[in-house]
């Protein structure tokens, strides 16, 4: 598939150089920004991740201030959700879904450069909150009323930023579902997309439905700071839980925005490698489908402690429980798409593997978490911290870096460097564990979170803790190097990169609709 690497040079008018990255309307291109875009903002977010963990190596106050720390924590998570991992998924959907599906681009080219170059100016809002009077927000991601609104001249500023976000995830979501809607190639049926097509295409719909309710909760933020509304003042009749409800209607769709296109990827890969087609396809997207529908109706557990009447804890516990029946399902098909396959263990499988297994610890403290009683308990500890990372960080993350080594070298024309691969995935995998496993047992013990300080007795855990961070920070350092040395060039990729990799031929196998999860579908080529 060479001409996958050689852009079509009528996409992008007669620009060149830097220009041609501006006016771009090729979907190749849009993709490979929002890619870059995304580890630009990953470094950054690791960064501030760096200082946080810093400041907790030791009780004490070390480094920062307690507000500076708060800032800290608030524009980490703000900057990986908005600014590493959502874009790194639209880009991916840019490079692959138009040719997994055999369309020429995108359906709408001109808003799909838009979407992305809306992004730069909105990170840029955000991020310079921080040399304002009074500093950026110190609230956490979830910028609690009455809480942010004590923030200074940064306020306005961050919730512009978060409406440019919401207009390019949902013109983003729009142009994915015109796309898929109306591009597939005959015969390409909506049964026989790949799985990374129908994970995009669901998710889509999720963050159409769930961006305006944030951006609706910011605009009341905004009226209750400087326009005298009293939404979530109790002083004026209004009520700061509201707050919590809009936010969390928002929020909760989207940690599966985040984890959906991660399915997706491992769909692709895993079925790659263990030379088998993907199994219970169907099963697989309707799966997909469940977890979407669920993801709606379980806000609320993030609230179990705000005073909840007992019929709502019990309605938001067992929903929440429902959601591990469908993850199930999907962990299952991938362990069986494994079973009794010819499984080499290439750097993108092995990213992929460590996805499953660490995921699913992920999914397992989520199932602790949704138990009302016991969430009482865990409720603003670190064992949250942990259970969000380990989906985040070895969910989402760990996907998008396998979906980085799976597919560059179509993106690039060169083969990046296997062994610096498994040297980093070793490395990663080790360290992201060094650091967030130690914060379950803080987290029993007690440890708030988005705290500077804290008791002498969290001190170890703690230390084991920020050195794994440390380390898993510098991981990702070598990844970038890896993949400059790959993008400057490398051994020179085939047409079908894996195929050369394994010496066995795809065609030999069987091939009934889920084939196409593994590879393009003949047809289309």
């Amino acid at each position: 598939m060479s001409e996958a690497v050689a852009h079509d040079d009528h996409a992008h008018g007669p620009e060149k150089g830097l220009m041609r990255w501006v006016y771009t309307t090729n979907h190749k291109d849009i993709g490979t920004l929002y890619l870059l875009f995304s580890l630009t903002m990953f470094m950054l977010g690791g960064a501030m991740a760096m200082v946080i963990r810093a400041e907790l190596f030791q009780p004490g106050m070390q480094l920062i201030d307690p507000h500076f720390f708060n800032q800290m924590t608030t524009m980490h998570a703000l900057i990986m959700v908005f600014g590493a991992v959502m874009p790194a998924f639209v880009g991916l959907a840019n490079w692959l879904i138009p040719m997994m599906i055999g369309a020429p681009d995108m359906a709408l080219p001109r808003m799909n450069n838009w979407s992305f170059w809306i992004l730069p100016f909105a990170f840029t809002l955000m991020v310079v909150t921080l040399f304002m009077e009074g500093g950026a927000p110190a609230a956490g991601w979830t910028m609690y009323a009455p809480l942010v609104l004590q923030t200074g001249d940064a306020f306005p500023f961050l919730i512009f930023s978060i409406h440019l976000l919401g207009i390019s995830s949902v013109m983003g979501a729009i142009n994915i579902i015109a796309t898929i809607m109306n591009m597939r190639a005959p015969g390409m049926t909506l049964m026989k997309m790949p799985l990374f097509v129908w994970t995009w295409f669901i998710t889509a719909y999720l963050l159409i439905a769930v961006m305006p309710v944030f951006a609706g909760a910011v605009t009341m933020l905004l009226t209750d700071k400087f326009f005298g509304t009293s939404f979530f003042s109790a002083a004026g009749g209004g009520d700061p839980v509201l707050y919590q409800h809009i936010f969390w209607f928002f929020g909760h769709p989207e940690v599966y925005i985040m984890i959906l296109p991660a399915f997706g990827i491992v769909s692709a890969i895993i079925p790659t490698f263990a030379r088998k087609p993907l199994f219970g396809y169907s099963s697989m997207v309707y799966a997909t489908a469940s977890i979407a529908f669920l993801s709606f109706i379980v806000w609320a557990h993030h609230m179990f402690t705000v005073g909840m009447p007992l019929a709502g804890q019990l309605f938001f516990m067992y929903a929440t429980m429902m959601i591990a029946v469908p993850t199930g399902v999907k962990v299952f098909n991938w362990v069986s798409t494994m079973w009794k396959g010819s499984m080499t263990f290439e750097t993108p499988m092995l990213f992929a593997l460590a996805f499953v297994i660490l995921f699913t610890i992920g999914g397992f403290s989520g199932l602790m978490l949704a138990i009302t009683p016991a969430d009482f308990q865990y409720h603003d500890t670190y064992f949250v911290v942990a259970h969000f990372h380990y989906v985040l960080v070895t969910g989402a993350v760990y996907s998008i870096i396998a979906a980085a080594y799976y597919w560059m070298p179509k993106w690039t024309g060169h083969m990046y460097n296997e062994t610096a691969g498994k040297i980093h995935f070793w490395w990663s995998t080790i360290s992201v564990n060094v650091l967030f496993f130690p914060q379950h047992f803080l987290g029993l013990a007690g440890m708030p979170r988005r705290i500077p300080d804290y008791s002498v007795q969290f001190a170890d855990w703690n230390m084991v803790s920020s050195i794994g961070g440390f380390a898993f920070g510098l991981a990702q350092v070598y990844f970038c190097w890896i993949v400059y040395k790959t993008i400057k060039g490398g051994e020179k990729a085939t047409d079908r990169v894996w195929e050369g990799a394994t010496g066995l031929e795809f065609e030999n196998l069987p091939s009934p609709a889920p084939y196409h999860s593994f590879t393009m579908a003949p047809e289309i080529k």
